[in-house]
């Protein structure tokens, strides 16, 4: 595992590219979940979807930093 991306000569930290994916995983799911009527059983929309990002984002920053899953 890296601690940062090299983007165009310009050093990135992992944490904040993981992040950027977690958002842009999030907006499908949001979607989704939009179109499903799920949210009629959410008490706060925006804890809720503050928290889906926390969670994909951790996701994200489980699997790559896993062993299994280094090249």
């Amino acid at each position: 595992m890296s601690g940062e991306f090299d983007i165009g000569g310009v050093f990135v930290p992992a944490l904040l590219v993981w992040g950027l994916a977690a958002v842009a995983i999030s907006l499908p799911v949001r979607w989704l979940l939009a179109r499903t009527g799920v949210y009629r059983l959410v008490w706060h929309r925006g804890l809720f979807d503050i928290a889906l990002v926390v969670l994909l984002w951790g996701a994200i920053a489980v699997c790559a930093a896993s062993p299994a899953l280094a090249p």
